[in-house]
């Protein structure tokens, strides 16, 4: 008997609560497939999957960083050498925050691979109840902005307070705490700006890191070692090479431009004692800016007389060649040279060798003080080796200072030399800031400048002055950088103020060197060393303006020093690096004439403050 045909069973409906977990059973990629977001539409059957894209967000700011940085943005504010505006306050802050949030960001992430600081770490987390991180994490980003915000502003509170004490202290306005409040949201913008640069700058390393690692198959070490080399030449050559370069350039272009305009008031002098005059062996045209402004300034006839009652008065000499004089520090010397015995100069009782500033500027200040103590019978010869200013020529041409000064008084010491011994002038040498660097660097030592000169000023001495700095090493035991002796004070001295001339009260040898340095001057103290050593003059007890005392912090103070150069000249004469109402006292304890006396110097001083005034 034939059996019927078996029906197939019916193919059971699909379970919608488990089928996910039936096609997982046969489906051997789907258990390694993203879930679906809730209420996503399934892809069609057959259709790929559509990629899944990441959105990059930008990391937070470290905690560690923004601790580090506000660390440093505060310290920042506290007192340094001279008072500053907000403005300054908040570039100085701003890099200082910076830098901090840097080494806070380098300081974490080495603890973060030291075993021992995770254990720790980890041991903290556990004593304290999930329920209660989770609690306070929320809260933790908000208190740590409140605690920043109000670091900040109560060190922008006291670094106001401080401000006034220092500019009331030299007779300055002081910055009221409104405006000073400026300066906090200011410094933030400054450090973010340099902190999303350094980022930018890890961004491109890890790409090269990458490339190097994926297509040369460096190993991982290498490949970042050689990421990071390339990056800092890559930025050493965009600074050095194209920013710096082409800003140097137009500088460079600005200030030749300027070097052939005249000041306000300034024509060619007909005297035959000045350089520049239809007699003159150096053509009007070719002195540059500052040294048409030179040989046409000048004590009067009638200020020679009022500071000379008793005694005879003549002309002054004032010699000057330009960068467009001749083209090179020799040919500039011959020239000045020849025009100074054109002039008669070594007849006179005083011959000057003055090293000029970047600029080629003169103090006509110390100049003119030096002439109205003699009665006008001195001569004074100085060259230009740049049409920079002193700031800018003191970091791209400070070798051509030297190399000007040395050919100058190589030249002048040659034909004085050629004189009988008692007929030749007295040689003076004088230099201001990166002048006094050129002049000192035409000398060897005390010893070469005592045996070439008959005496010498220099004032507001650079740190880099080689002479200086090696007397100030040397200095007696016992004696602070801000107030220095050197055997005793025989030889060389260093002085602020009239009462420092006269200190120690013991015998000063002839010729006599003289520094003028204040304590408040930033050319004087600032050098590279501040970044990670503590120098002397600040682990020194003294007081600034104000009685404030300056306290060294690494890194910060080199900042706060390097803003307080651009600010070395803005504060009353006495202070920073404002010395004209002390030259007069220094020419005086160095180049007297005889028989001077204290009525003579403030005759003296009567007409140099008639003709400041």
């Amino acid at each position: 008997m034939t059996q019927p045909a078996a029906t197939p069973a019916p193919t059971p409906a699909p379970d919608p609560g488990r089928g996910t977990a039936a096609a997982g059973a046969t489906d051997p990629d789907a258990a390694t497939a993203p879930p679906r977001a809730p209420g996503a539409v399934p892809a069609a059957p057959g259709a790929e999957a559509a990629p899944v894209r990441h959105r990059h967000r930008p990391r937070p700011p470290s905690p560690a960083g923004v601790v580090g940085g506000t660390l440093f943005a505060m310290l920042a504010m506290t007192p340094s050498l001279l008072p500053r505006d907000w403005l300054f306050q908040a570039l100085v802050s701003g890099i200082s925050a910076a830098l901090g949030y840097g080494l806070g960001v380098a300081l974490a992430w080495t603890l973060r691979h030291v075993p021992a600081w995770r254990r720790l770490m980890a041991a903290a987390r556990h004593r304290v109840p999930p329920r209660v991180r989770t609690a306070v994490r929320p809260w933790l980003a908000p208190a740590m902005a409140v605690a920043v915000v109000g670091g900040l502003l109560l060190a922008l509170v006291n670094g106001a307070r401080w401000q006034r004490e220092m500019t009331a202290a030299i007779g300055m306005p002081g910055p009221s705490t409104g405006d000073w409040l400026r300066a906090g949201p200011l410094l933030v913008l400054v450090a973010a700006a340099f902190v999303l640069l350094a980022r930018g700058l890890r961004w491109v390393g890890l790409r090269l890191e990458r490339g190097l690692r994926r297509w040369l198959r460096f190993p991982r070490l290498l490949a970042g070692a050689v990421a990071v080399v390339l990056v800092a030449v890559l930025t050493v050559v965009l600074v050095n090479d194209v920013l710096l370069g082409r800003a140097l350039s137009a500088a460079d272009g600005a200030f030749a431009l300027a070097n052939t305009r005249d000041h306000p008031g300034v024509t060619q002098p007909e005297a035959a004692e000045r350089s520049g005059s239809p007699e003159s062996l150096v053509p009007w045209d070719t002195l540059g800016r500052e040294g048409r402004r030179f040989v046409a300034e000048g004590p009067t006839a009638d200020e020679l007389a009022a500071a000379s009652p008793d005694g005879p008065t003549t002309t002054p000499v004032r010699v000057y060649a330009g960068l467009d004089s001749a083209d090179t520090a020799e040919g500039r010397a011959a020239l000045a040279v020849d025009d100074l015995e054109r002039a008669g100069a070594f007849d006179r009782a005083v011959l000057l060798v003055v090293t000029t500033t970047g600029s080629g500027w003169v103090n006509d200040a110390a100049v003119s003080a030096l002439e109205l103590m003699h009665g006008g019978d001195t001569a004074t010869v100085a060259t230009q080796y740049s049409y920079l200013p002193s700031w800018l020529s003191f970091l791209v041409d400070r070798s051509r200072a030297a190399d000007e000064a040395r050919a100058l008084a190589a030249a002048v010491e040659a034909r004085v030399a050629e004189l009988p011994a008692d007929d030749r002038p007295e040689l003076l040498a004088y230099g201001e800031s990166l002048g006094s660097y050129g002049s000192e660097s035409a000398y060897d030592s005390l010893a070469d400048i005592r045996a070439r000169t008959d005496g010498v000023l220099w004032v507001g001495p650079p740190n880099s002055n080689p002479v200086w700095h090696a007397l100030m090493e040397r200095r007696d035991p016992g004696t602070t950088s801000a107030a220095p002796v050197y055997a005793s004070g025989l030889l060389v001295r260093f002085a602020g103020d009239t009462e420092q001339m006269a200190t120690p009260p013991t015998a000063w040898e002839d010729p006599r060197v003289l520094y003028l340095q204040h304590a408040s001057d930033p050319i004087v103290w600032w050098g590279p060393d501040l970044l990670l050593s503590r120098p002397d003059w600040l682990a020194e007890p003294h007081s600034g303006e104000g009685g404030l005392t300056m306290t060294w912090y690494p890194l910060v103070t080199f900042w706060q020093l390097t803003f307080d150069l651009v600010n070395s000249k803005s504060v009353p004469d006495g202070h920073g690096h404002n010395y004209d109402a002390l030259t007069l006292d220094g020419w005086v304890a160095v180049a007297a004439p005889d028989g001077w006396t204290d009525a003579d110097t403030a005759r003296v001083r009567a007409v140099l403050e008639q003709r400041a005034g």
